[in-house]
């Protein structure tokens, strides 16, 4: 529930891009103080864990919505965009819809918006991620990256869950998990999902 969580944007003073390790168009977020924003994002995270689609659809764009994307590249004309109102309802629909393509196959994703959250945005388990980056993508694979080229004045974190040693079969099975905002009426709100990995 969202009691307390919204984040006033006139009262943080300005951040910039940083990395952290461990747990530890509309209008640009720029007052919007690092650690209240980590914050925020976890509880996305504990939303998308939990499966409250209602709560997610709270701090959801409210005109805007929130564009999905299962890779790096963002895609504005063929990447699904919800309302809120169409994310709260998230639970009881059993529509199939096509969230993009499989990397190396080219196959479309089509998938329940509960079965994508399950197996792309939350495949990983995000809170966990040693390695967070705010405003600053952590790893980059070989897919176009443009989440800021698209959302100029988004402000974003970056969960990232390392692959295995360098040189080793396991270096590049890598993930992140990018949650974008944007200030709608001093407000923070969610615009953007990210899934991002390695990609052939």
């Amino acid at each position: 529930m969202l009691v307390g969580i919204m984040i006033s944007c006139t009262v943080f003073a300005a951040a910039g891009s940083t990395i952290f390790g461990g747990a530890e168009k509309h209008k640009a977020a720029a007052d919007t103080n690092n650690a209240e924003l980590i914050a925020f994002a976890y509880a996305i995270l504990d939303y998308v864990r939990d499966g409250d689609y209602i709560a997610l659809s709270q701090v959801a764009h409210p005109e805007f919505g929130v564009v999905f994307s299962p890779c790096a590249t963002v895609t504005l004309s063929t990447n699904k965009r919800f309302s809120p109102e169409q994310i709260a309802a998230f639970g009881s629909d059993t529509n199939t819809y096509v969230w993009g393509v499989h990397d190396g196959s080219g196959e479309p994703i089509e998938m329940t918006p509960s079965d994508y959250f399950s197996g792309i945005v939350f495949g990983r388990n995000y809170l966990d991620a040693p390695v967070i980056g705010v405003n600053r993508i952590v790893k980059r694979g070989n897919a176009l990256e443009n989440i800021t080229e698209i959302f100029p004045d988004a402000k974003f974190v970056d969960f990232h869950i390392p692959g295995g040693e360098k040189d080793s079969a396991e270096e590049l099975d890598w993930n992140s998990l990018r949650l974008g905002f944007e200030v709608y009426e001093d407000t923070l709100r969610l615009t953007i999902v990210i899934h991002s990995k390695w990609t052939v």
